[in-house]
């Protein structure tokens, strides 16, 4: 494989120009971790930091998970790995893991697995960050998804840029650019077939927004990935106003009176800390049981109990809401 120097394609300078903006501040001598599937996204991405970090004075490297979906996957894997290392990124880990899923789970089952082993890898070897290559395709297909769904602010404002550990550095690049990046340094890649089997939610969203794009024009997924920038602003302002009433709330049960006085787009969201905190599974608790909750407090008749993930049940009595295990006898 061809390293080319020198002036760089468009393409190339865009995918650079936004790997440069992560990798700053960083502290000297860090290691940055890629994670790299073999497609064209994150080998441009590996690309770029391969040729960005020594001149931020950091370490490079990369990790590939093998998911052992495909016939084929453990040759694609090490392909993927000597590409990383042809980039002369060090360290390079090669992962297999186990995934247990089917249909529509799948996707869920994959993500978990991956990130598990991102996880370990970058532990392993003390990475101060790791790379992901979603684009702005895919975070207007994940807006498009939250839409589709019926989702809140929160879910519509996409992947975050950062979160922990991870950074995604290219969700201001097309993917066109990606692919465009990848071609003008020479790197071959793989072109996953489960990315066109439309047995899978993202890949009917990615059809979905091709389709607005051509019935519409050109800038939908440029316009849904700016509207995921501007409503993450809004749920992180609204996020931290839940945040600080629940604490100001303190332990349950809670008075109907202080719980209502809150405005609505925030008691929704104590709601669903209050129901976390209890004990419901996190990605369990959905708008129609915090709906349910909220009920209590502003359409009161006298009903029962809330049904909750996590077997619990939410009650409201003598002016007060509570969240707990169902009673012995209901």
């Amino acid at each position: 494989m061809e390293r080319r120097w020198g002036r760089p394609h468009p393409a190339t300078a865009a995918v650079r120009h936004a790997v440069r903006a992560v990798l700053a501040g960083l502290p000297p001598d860090a290691l940055v971790l890629v994670a790299c599937s073999g497609g064209a996204d994150s080998l441009a991405l590996a690309a770029a930091t391969a040729f960005e970090a020594p001149a931020a004075g950091l370490r490079a490297g990369g990790i590939v998970v093998d998911h052992g979906l495909q016939e084929g996957s453990a040759e694609v894997a090490a392909g993927a790995a000597e590409t990383l290392r042809a980039l002369s990124l060090e360290p390079v880990d090669l992962v297999a893991v186990r995934v247990a899923g089917a249909g529509e789970g799948l996707e869920a089952a994959a993500r978990s697995a991956r990130y598990a082993a991102l996880d370990a890898a970058a532990d392993r070897h003390g990475a101060a960050v790791v790379l992901l290559g979603h684009t702005l395709d895919d975070q207007a297909e994940q807006v498009l998804l939250g839409l589709v769904r019926g989702a809140g602010a929160r879910s519509l404002a996409g992947m975050p840029a950062a979160r922990g550990r991870y950074r995604r550095p290219l969700l201001g690049v097309t993917r066109a650019q990606a692919r465009a990046s990848a071609a003008a340094e020479g790197l071959a890649w793989w072109d996953d077939p489960m990315n066109d089997d439309p047995a899978f939610t993202r890949v009917r969203a990615r059809r979905a927004l091709a389709d607005l794009e051509r019935d519409l024009g050109p800038g939908v997924a440029t316009a849904l990935a700016r509207t995921a920038s501007q409503l993450r602003d809004d749920a992180d302002h609204l996020d931290a106003l839940a945040d600080a009433a629940v604490t100001a709330l303190a332990p349950g049960p809670w008075s109907v009176e202080a719980v209502a006085a809150l405005p609505r787009a925030v008691r929704t969201r104590v709601w669903r800390r209050l129901l976390v905190a209890a004990g419901a599974p996190a990605g369990q608790v959905t708008a129609r049981h915090t709906d349910a909750c909220d009920r209590l407090l502003t359409a009161w008749h006298g009903q029962g109990a809330v049904h909750a993930p996590g077997g619990l049940r939410v009650r409201r009595s003598g002016g007060r809401v509570s969240i707990g295990p169902p009673a012995l006898v209901e």
